[in-house]
């Protein structure tokens, strides 16, 4: 994301809080807050070597819980 720089200066007549509010204003319109918000849950996708070595050892579970169904020290379901 690119750094935005918002700067605001205060007018000879202007009290603080209309000062507040212009900032607020500019920070809305720039939609820096949408974008922070928007990026805040997304997840990077997982490698292919960490997916392949899961797909291994789920099949290696499944082979080892079939080898103790036929031994009968599995509950079958």
């Amino acid at each position: 994301m690119a750094n935005t720089i918002i700067e605001v200066k205060k007018n000879a007549n202007e009290n603080n809080a209309s000062v507040l509010r212009r900032f607020s204003r500019r920070i809305q319109e720039s939609g820096i807050i949408h974008k922070v918000k928007g990026a805040r849950y997304n997840e990077r996708k997982e490698s292919k070597i960490k997916i392949k070595r899961g797909t291994l050892k789920k099949i290696g579970r499944r082979k080892e819980i079939e080898k103790l169904k036929k031994l009968g020290k599995a509950i079958k379901k």
